[in-house]
């Protein structure tokens, strides 16, 4: 375990990095031992700054919910991170690409709670019973630390994924929101186009068999610490797609079909 300072200057370093839009090391590289306990105290301290500095919590992001992401990670569970306020951007928007660290763009559905989730017990149908409206969204990934060491290769790990508020940059909502059981979920897919071309395919099955599984995951993970998924919230469900990477100039589009689409430039 990590100590309390140690916890700090981790959360820190990644503030900075992100600060001056520069890339570090990986916490595991200077911590080997580190715990996944430790990796969520350190984005939650990393969060906690960041509240400090007047962001608001408007949800949480459910990463690492396909079966080849978990066997690729290493692991066997999803991951978290938080949504804060000024990660929202419009669909159909131009977006400074320079204020991302290596970032990349994955396609994935919101769903937007009515109805306070918490306990250990919730279900999938719980989850949809509580959730206001499902709406297509593209999630922006970053690494505030480096994926891959420029100087002596180290890949870094799921731990300093979520010491990384699980690669959360940015979150694009659009399309045609849905009550929950107007259709089946797992059968909603997506066409992603980066400039033209059709670089991804997907269905959201793809996340844990049902989006809805991923937004269970998160509020049984929360629930020996006394936290809630409160009304209001945006959830992001998990990604039913490869992250894209991008670049100043990309144009991306994704086509939701009936559930319309999304679309943004990068600059």
């Amino acid at each position: 375990m990590l100590t309390e300072s140690e916890i700090k200057a981790a959360a820190e370093d990644l503030y900075k990095a992100e600060v001056n839009r520069q890339a570090i090391d990986p916490v595991s590289l200077t911590h080997p031992d580190m715990t996944m306990d430790d990796a969520y105290a350190i984005q939650k301290s990393w969060v906690d700054k960041k509240i400090d500095d007047g962001r608001k919590v408007i949800g949480y992001k459910i990463g690492l919910t396909s079966r080849a992401m978990q066997n690729a990670m290493k692991i066997n569970e999803p991951d978290y991170g938080v949504l804060l306020d000024d990660m929202v951007f419009p669909d159909g928007t131009d977006i400074d690409i320079s204020q991302f660290c290596d970032p990349k763009i994955e396609v994935e559905l919101a769903f937007v709670l009515k109805e306070r989730l918490e306990g250990e017990n919730i279900t999938m149908f719980d989850v949809l019973n509580a959730t206001d409206y499902v709406v297509p969204a593209l999630e922006i990934i970053a690494a505030r630390s480096h994926r891959v060491h420029p100087e002596t290769g180290y890949t870094r790990n799921v731990k300093d994924t979520i010491s990384d508020n699980a690669a959360n940059a940015g979150i694009i909502m659009g399309g045609r929101p849905i009550k929950p059981n107007d259709m089946d979920l797992r059968w909603c897919g997506s066409l992603f186009y980066l400039n033209g071309v059709l670089e991804e395919t997907g269905l959201a099955a793809g996340v844990l068999n049902h989006p809805a599984n991923g937004i269970c995951w998160v509020a049984k993970r929360f629930a020996p610490h006394g936290v809630a998924l409160e009304p209001g919230q945006v959830i992001l469900s998990g990604s039913f797609t490869r992250p894209v990477a991008i670049k100043a100039g990309d144009t991306v589009h994704a086509d939701y079909g009936p559930l319309g689409g999304i679309a943004c430039r990068f600059v």
